[in-house]
C-alpha cells in the first residue's frame, strides 16, 4: 500500500489524518514543516503528500514549489483559506487537489484514493500491464505504455493530473471537451466550480508542451466551448 507524508505544524491535525488513513490500510509518514517534509521525501518512497500552508521555517507555498522540481508525486494542499484565490495559487503552484480546513476526513480520505488512482495509472506505484500505445499529434508524442511524452524529442515532466489531462485530448483529437468534460473524466466526479481547477492545469500543460503558450500548437481553446488537440 502507499506511503503517504503528512505535513501539518498542528499536530492533532496530523494524528488525525494519520488515524483516517491508517484505518485505510496507508502507511503515513509525518513532518511538522516544509523543511522536515523536504528531509523524508528524500530518505522515503513517498507516493502522496498532504502539506499544510502556514507552517513555521518553510511554508506550504514554498516547499510545494522546491518539492516540484524534483517530484512528480500527487500534492493535496491543506489550508484554513477557502477562497478561490487561494485554491488557484495551491493549483499555480504545482498541487494536484485543495481541501479547506475545516475539513471532512471521509472527503479528504476519498481525495487521497482518488490521486492515488491517477498515479497508480500513470505508472508510478508498482507496475500495471505495458500496452503498445503511442499517441502523435505532429511532434507531440505521448507513449502511455511508458507514460512518456516528448515535443519535437525532448523529453517533456508533466504531473499524474497533467499527464491524464492531455492523453484525455491526444486520444480525442479533433474532439472539443468542455472543462466540465474534462473534470468529470479525470477527477471522476461532478464539475462544480470546475473552471479555475481546469484553467489552471491547462495553463501549465501549454507551457510546457508550447513554444510559445500564448500561441499554441497542440493544445487549442475553442472559445466558449472548451479545448482540444487538433489532429495534426
Amino acid at each position: 500500500m502507499a506511503k503517504i507524508l503528512v505535513c501539518d505544524d498542528d499536530r492533532a491535525i496530523v494524528e488525525a489524518i494519520e488515524i483516517y488513513l491508517v484505518q485505510e490500510g496507508y502507511e503515513v509518514c509525518k513532518a511538522y514543516d516544509g523543511m522536515e517534509a523536504m528531509r523524508i521525501l528524500q530518505q522515503e518512497e513517498i507516493q502522496l503528500l498532504i502539506m499544510d500552508v502556514m507552517m513555521p521555517r518553510l511554508d506550504g507555498i514554498h516547499a510545494t514549489l522546491q518539492i516540484r522540481e524534483k517530484y512528480s508525486i500527487p500534492i493535496i494542499i491543506l489550508s484554513a483559506k477557502s477562497e478561490d484565490a487561494d485554491k488557484i495559487l495551491g493549483l499555480n503552484i504545482g498541487a494536484d487537489d485543495y481541501v479547506s480546513k475545516p475539513f471532512n476526513p471521509l472527503e479528504l480520505t476519498a481525495r487521497v484514493k482518488s490521486q492515488l488512482r491517477r498515479y497508480t495509472k500513470l505508472g508510478s506505484i508498482g507496475g500495471t500491464e505495458e500496452t503498445d500505445q503511442v499517441y502523435r499529434s505532429g511532434g507531440l508524442v505521448m507513449n502511455d505504455a511508458t507514460k512518456e511524452v516528448t515535443v519535437d524529442d525532448e523529453p517533456v515532466k508533466l504531473t499524474p493530473i497533467e499527464y491524464n489531462i492531455l492523453l484525455l485530448l491526444v486520444k480525442n483529437q479533433g474532439k472539443v471537451f468542455s472543462i466540465s468534460q474534462i473534470y468529470e473524466n479525470i477527477w471522476n466526479e461532478e464539475a462544480i466550480g470546475a473552471d479555475n481547477t481546469v484553467a489552471v492545469h491547462i495553463r501549465h500543460i501549454r507551457e510546457k508542451i508550447e513554444i510559445n503558450p500564448k500561441e499554441p500548437r497542440y493544445l487549442k481553446v475553442v472559445w466558449g466551448v472548451g479545448y482540444k488537440v487538433d489532429k495534426q
